[in-house]
């Protein structure tokens, strides 16, 4: 980060570079677009867009060295901070373009775990990213001795003759086996309060969608949560869940789970997997997806995989088409109009959408003749509060209620009320 002479920071200028098969241009072009907002989001100031379009990436330049050297060149020229490249640059690559840029090289992957790194405000989320730039490190660290000597490496601890790049990886293996036992004992807390929800029977729904697609704008007009929501990428990355009441008065957790994004670093994908997983504990996925974008498809598409690969792509989905008051795509509208479209920050859109989701819950609900002594008051409390009461009735010592309820409620209910009468009429 720079500093002006006033004393205010000043903007880091940065070089974009984008590179791979001339066939694939369009793609390219749209990935390195993604990646100017990354710049800007992680407060850098994108000065030149340079393309190199080759059959295969150099080996050890990436881009070539002739292309490298222009580019070297034009940093020099214009005082450039910082080059970004769009592919994750091997250990090798960066070596050799470190020896001919006269400025930082970082790659896609760096830039957004510097972005995690500045926006997780969790002890495990700030635990979950230092962990990923460690496994992002560590295979990189030839030559970067001197870089490493912030971490901590090699102080008090190198032993006669011990050369601080192999102090610096045992340090590093070591701060990524205590992370991880960190990260495990969040993990079984967490499962600790999966546990006791299940037994609540509440059900889970989980929002999902691409970066800045509006999640947290969803999940603050839908259950008055007071969550970050802003017009950046990333604006938010601990997950936050809520109690969200239906129109029937029926309440579900709801909650809202980091923005997915195109190649997202399998560094990341790894450490967020403790977190991710709450995805695939959800009875229905809401996938929030920005129709006014022009690259709307691929973002689906992209989230799709992640959740392919965290397991989770089996899950009952309702896909949310966001933000239709910016949309100007009339043949995509077209295409989606069975779907369901909303402007998050219309009371009337969450409305709709509130009926959405309690009739898509409905679907798999069951019907139920329960027979119970009316002495077990708390018995009867729970059915009101699992399901809907059709119809209920009375005899001196017993009492019969026709209940429908989530397949998940009623389940869950005939195992804690084994001396109650159940009767699926489903």
């Amino acid at each position: 980060m720079k500093i002006e002479l006033n004393g205010e920071h000043q903007r880091e200028r940065a070089i974009l570079v984008g590179c791979g098969q001339k066939q694939k241009e369009w793609e390219i072009r749209a990935t390195v677009s993604e990646l100017e907002q990354l710049t800007e989001t992680a407060g850098a100031e994108p000065i030149h867009t340079v393309f190199q379009f080759r059959d295969r990436y150099d080996a050890k330049w990436l881009v070539g060295k002739g292309k490298a050297t222009e580019i070297a060149d034009l940093a020099e020229t214009d005082d450039i901070d910082l080059v970004i490249f769009d592919q994750e640059l091997s250990p090798a690559q960066i070596f050799h373009l470190e020896a001919v840029f006269p400025c930082k090289v970082i790659d896609r992957t760096q830039l957004i775990l510097d972005i995690f790194a500045r926006r997780a405000q969790t002890k495990e989320g700030r635990l979950q990213v230092e962990l990923a730039q460690l496994q992002y490190m560590l295979p990189r660290l030839t030559g970067k001795g001197k870089e490493m000597s912030r971490l901590g490496g090699g102080i008090g601890t190198r032993g006669p003759g011990e050369k601080k790049l192999e102090t610096d990886r045992r340090h590093i293996r070591n701060q990524i086996s205590d992370l991880k036992k960190h990260l495990e004992d969040v993990k079984k807390h967490r499962r600790l309060h999966q546990e006791r929800r299940s037994k609540q029977s509440l059900y889970q729904i989980a929002l999902v969608g691409y970066t800045n697609a509006g999640k947290s704008t969803l999940l603050n007009k839908l259950t008055g949560a007071d969550v970050l929501a802003e017009n950046q990428l990333f604006a938010t990355l601990d997950p936050t869940t809520r109690s969200l009441e239906l129109p029937s008065g029926k309440e579900v957790l709801i909650t809202d789970t980091v923005g997915f994004i195109r190649n997202l670093p399998h560094h990341l994908i790894a450490a967020f997997r403790s977190t991710l997983e709450q995805v695939r504990e959800a009875n229905l996925l809401l996938h929030v997806v920005d129709m006014s974008h022009p690259e709307m498809t691929a973002q689906i598409n992209a989230v799709e995989q992640v959740l392919t690969d965290l397991d989770a792509g089996h899950l009952p989905t309702l896909m949310i088409y966001n933000k239709k008051d910016l949309s100007h795509l009339h043949e995509v509208e077209k295409n989606i109009q069975d779907r369901i479209q909303i402007t998050a920050k219309n009371d009337r859109d969450i409305v709709y959408l509130k009926e959405k989701i309690e009739s898509h819950m409905q679907r798999d609900d069951v019907r139920a003749q329960i027979e119970l002594p009316v002495a077990r008051g708390e018995w009867i409390a729970e059915l009101y509060r699992a399901g809907e009461v059709l119809h209920v009735t009375s005899e001196e010592e017993y009492m019969r209620m026709q209940v429908r309820m989530s397949k998940l409620a009623f389940e869950q209910l005939s195992r804690d009320l084994k001396s109650v009468v159940f009767e699926n009429q489903v």
